[in-house]
């Protein structure tokens, strides 16, 4: 379920990406000879508009767009060819994958905002959220609820002991509930990762370093739950999360670039297909909200990735167009069509380092 999860997402935002190239490519008079969803071979012409084809393709990881006159080298098609457009406009077209991605972002963002995500609550928050839990976010190692199992992410439903039972949601009853029965185990129902769990954990004292006298389980516990937004404040918020992520993710990949270079890289935080494939599915247990905030942020990445200068990439092609209209000449077609093998091979090599990197934690 999470691959095919996968799958939904990844072609929505490659399909969006691929749109703002087609909108612009026609926007700027050049003629488009396919749109297609997947990649060939070709499993159904869906319709021909105009002079563009519209296909449903086999491979079902993205999408494309077949301009006329975009290969390397192209010259001589005509008025309404790539090659033959200037270098603004070239230029306009390459950046519109890229901004279609971080336009794409926003919305997500701004929808989730509406809809609601999981986060921890002040004493504000508790009286307008929704699907509210007492959610375990950290738990101390070689402490009894270490021992016990508890993980960080579990959401406590009740506990309870030979002297009574508790139930509530707010982190200083549990914290009184669990002090007031000393040394007494206490079966702990949980909801964890969609499923139900039960542990017992026996509190015992010291614990907590700094309240050695008081009798612990060793977790730090927060009310978790769901406040939507309105659309005006979300709005807002939107454009502040996107600006912001888009700004991290932008320090982050110019550092793993750097590392790369160096070699010096560390793939500890780096997901490939695999990775991705899980974050998704555990953001859609989360509910929509969440599952569109794991989108924008893909989106993000999928945009700045767009934007390195390595060929084969828009950036990479974006950069060839910088060259000829600082040089006014023409990129030799050998040159180019190298230059483009030269990339594509890094890509694939690189994807399958990270793929490899992934399922050597899956099964480590």
């Amino acid at each position: 379920m999470q691959i095919i999860l996968l799958i939904v997402v990844i072609v929505v935002l490659i399909v969006v990406h691929e749109l703002g190239h087609f909108v612009m490519a026609k926007l700027t008079g050049m003629r488009v000879d396919e749109f297609g969803i997947g990649y060939p071979p070709r499993a159904l012409l869906l319709g021909k508009v105009g002079e563009t084809e519209y296909t449903l393709n086999w491979i079902p990881f993205g999408g494309f767009v077949r301009i006329y006159g975009e290969d390397a080298g192209a010259a001589g098609l005509g008025l309404r060819a790539f090659s033959s457009k200037n270098n603004l406009q070239k230029a306009l077209v390459l950046v519109a994958g890229i901004t279609m991605n971080l336009v794409l972002a926003y919305a997500l963002i701004t929808a989730s905002l509406v809809l609601g995500t999981p986060r921890a609550l002040d004493a504000s928050d508790v009286a307008r959220a929704h699907d509210t839990a007492l959610v375990v976010v950290g738990v101390l190692p070689g402490s009894p609820a270490a021992t016990a199992g508890l993980l960080p992410g579990d959401a406590i439903t009740s506990a309870v002991t030979a002297a009574g039972a508790w139930q509530a949601v707010d982190p200083k009853s549990f914290t009184d509930f669990v002090r007031a029965g000393g040394g007494t185990p206490i079966k702990l129902s949980l909801k964890r990762s969609g499923g139900e769990a039960s542990v017992t954990a026996t509190p015992l004292e010291g614990a907590i370093a700094d309240d050695a006298a008081r009798y612990a389980l060793g977790i730090q516990v927060a009310t978790v739950g769901i406040v939507p937004l309105s659309i005006g404040a979300a709005l807002g918020e939107g454009a502040r999360i996107t600006g912001e992520a888009t700004r991290l993710t932008a320090v982050g990949l110019v550092n793993f670039l750097y590392r790369m270079l160096t070699f010096s890289a560390d793939l500890s935080g780096v997901s490939g297909p695999v990775g991705i494939a899980g974050v998704v599915g555990s953001a859609a247990t989360q509910g929509l909200g969440s599952l569109l905030s794991i989108m924008a942020i893909i989106s993000i990445n999928l945009a700045l990735i767009n934007l390195i200068p390595i060929p084969a990439l828009d950036g990479g092609r974006l950069l060839f167009v910088i060259i000829e209209g600082v040089t006014r000449r023409a990129i030799p077609p050998r040159g180019a069509q190298a230059f483009n093998g030269i990339g594509f091979a890094f890509l694939v090599l690189l994807m399958v380092v990270v793929t490899a990197h992934d399922i050597f934690k899956l099964v480590g």
